[in-house]
């Protein structure tokens, strides 16, 4: 196993991986990015190419390598993430021992496994049974190539109670399994049935490109079954954290500069299909601010392709005022009716839809002009109607800039003072949108570290860019060192040296302490961009560290010696007192 992981580690770059995930720039010969991982807007997060390692200075002060970084983004254990780090280098995992990995699988595992065998039943059930065969000229009809329905795996759920739960249960999950994993329905009276029936299964996929869950179009019954059926959430699949798509948009998306946000699995998957790469959809739920979150890692920019009714939907109206509180730059393409993408690109062509991609409006201009749509600016009612839909929007806007430019243009266009509507903008009231807590997870201050801390990590600084120089630690001051800072140093001098990877697998298994490293191993790096006098930065650290460690010693003995005052211990206290005085001497000199 661990040579399949130094393989893994030596075929993949740490900048090459986390690109697929967050938008990474150049910092000196380091990178860096806002971390993925709480909300920020000054770039705390920094990869080192020559350590192999990651660590975030903000919020969340968490580090580490590939492994870590996978584990963290995709939510996953780390024999999942070493599975999607070995596809992704070409390693075969040889060592890997079936029959105990089935005894110590976690429920994530067991909860991807039977998501992955019901995508493969349902993509054969599409293409062996009349049924699908069906299912299948509907795709074809609609405008899906093969090679599409092929590549977003698109499967067909058999008109049956217990097909896919017979097949999972031969292939040794039980019930429970079946049940969390969202594809099936237990009720009282020992019934247990298949979730999806008579179906066409669309995969949704995290973004590693993992099965986690399924949507389900109703076809061919004619009862009053619901014509979209989701998995319910699991502990893989939650509807407020999945964007559809995402896994195989996301390059795209930071390539082309901008997201295309539509609201059907279809509208996506079409788009797709006519070139569109960076569209994704939400799935089962409104858009949400952890979807945001996940957005913003890769672009700025989203194109709006919903329902934008002024007085339309409540969810998509407080999704976009969280995106203007996140600084998105937003625009929206126009509405063409009953039509969406996938019915434009069906029935007018891929350039069309295309063609309205290009002329998306700016959100602002959008909604002033759905606000005087039908509407006489001259008319006294209307003006009343058009600044009660749209002066909450001005009201809601970041920039004063903004603002300015709208009350000016909407003062031009009703014929009212600017003064007249920044008085009745006043009388707004506008909730302050908060941002969803997945998103904006608040993380507990920062103790302030103290002088011996930070001359500690000045030293082991020193020493990592330095590691010829060890030997100035003797083992008497090193004993004067707290850990994990001790540890390490202790680390160097055995091993005469550094060697990053020994430094991972060594303090891997203590999260606090690996932390600790791995920030002083990226300290250390950011350190090697500038221009150092080690002996003259050594000596002085050292100096006040053996000047602390005289000082912890006198405060020690002080407390020893007011102790035995209380006992009247006058021998003891004598010898103290002349340890205490040795010791001043020595601060002295």
């Amino acid at each position: 196993m661990a040579s399949e992981i130094e393989e893994i580690k030596s075929r993949l770059d740490i900048v090459d991986v986390l690109s697929g995930y967050i938008k990474l720039e150049k910092a000196g010969i380091n990178y860096r990015a806002c971390c993925p991982f709480h909300k920020e807007k000054t770039p705390s997060f920094f990869v080192s190419p020559s350590r192999q390692l990651w660590h975030c200075f903000g919020g969340c002060n968490e580090g580490g390598d590939i492994f870590k970084f996978v584990m963290k983004i995709e939510n996953i254990e780390f024999k999942e993430a070493l599975k999607i780090l070995a596809h992704k280098a070409g390693v075969e995992l040889k060592h890997v021992d079936i029959e105990q990995e089935k005894k110590h699988r976690t429920e994530k595992e067991i909860c991807a496994h039977i998501c992955e065998l019901s995508a493969k039943f349902f993509e054969l059930c599409l293409d062996k049974t009349d049924a699908g065969k069906k299912s299948h000229d509907y795709l074809t009809g609609r405008g899906l190539e093969e090679e599409t329905i092929k590549e977003w795996r698109l499967g067909y759920a058999l008109n049956s109670w217990s097909k896919l739960s017979e097949l999972l249960i031969g292939k040794g999950f039980n019930r429970e399994d079946i049940v969390k994993a969202g594809m099936a329905i237990e009720k009282e009276g020992n019934k247990f049935f298949d979730r999806f029936r008579s179906r066409i299964m669309f995969p949704i996929c995290d973004m590693g490109g993992r099965v986690v869950g399924f949507t389900g179009r109703i076809f061919g019954k004619e009862d009053d079954m619901a014509k979209y059926l989701n998995t319910p959430n699991t502990v893989l699949y939650d509807k407020s954290r999945i964007i559809f798509g995402l896994d195989k948009a996301k390059n795209t998306i930071r390539e082309e500069g901008f997201c295309i946000l539509v609201e059907g699995n279809m509208d996506c998957i079409m788009s797709h299909q006519a070139g569109l790469k960076n569209c994704v959809a939400v799935s089962g739920t409104a858009l949400t601010g952890y979807h945001l979150s996940i957005l913003k890692r890769y672009t700025n920019r989203l194109v709006l392709s919903f329902d934008m009714d002024m007085a339309g939907n409540s969810a998509t109206k407080k999704a976009i005022s969280q995106a203007r509180a996140m600084e998105f730059d937003i625009s929206v393409v126009p509405s063409f009716g009953e039509k969406d993408p996938a019915d434009i690109i069906l029935h007018e062509g891929k350039e069309r839809w295309r063609e309205i991609v290009a002329s998306s409006k700016p959100i602002n201009e959008f909604y002033f002009d759905s606000a005087m749509k039908d509407r006489n600016p001259r008319d006294v009612k209307d003006k009343m109607l058009i600044a009660q839909d749209f002066l909450p929007v001005v009201k809601q806007m970041v920039s004063n800039i903004d603002r300015a430019f709208w009350v000016s243009k909407l003062s031009d266009a009703l014929d009212i003072s600017e003064r007249d509507i920044l008085k009745e903008m006043e009388s707004i009231k506008v909730e302050k949108e908060i941002v969803q807590e997945d998103q904006s997870k608040s993380f507990p201050s920062l103790r302030r570290k103290s002088r011996e801390e930070l001359v500690d990590e000045e030293i082991a600084i020193l020493l990592l860019l330095s590691p010829e120089k060890i030997d100035l630690i003797g083992e008497s001051l090193l004993c004067s060192f707290t850990s994990p800072i001790k540890n390490l140093l202790s680390h160097m001098r055995e091993e005469k040296g550094i060697k990053t990877e020994d430094l991972v697998n060594t303090f891997k298994s203590d999260d606090a302490h690996f932390n600790h490293i791995n920030c002083l191993l990226m300290k250390s790096e950011m350190r090697k961009e500038k221009e150092i006098d080690f002996e003259k930065e050594i000596g002085i650290c050292l100096k006040e560290k053996r000047a602390i460690s005289l000082k912890n010693e006198q405060k020690k003995l002080s407390k020893e010696i007011k102790d035995l005052e209380k006992e009247g211990d006058f021998e003891r206290i004598k010898i103290l007192l002349e340890q205490f005085n040795k010791l001043s001497q020595n601060n002295n000199e």
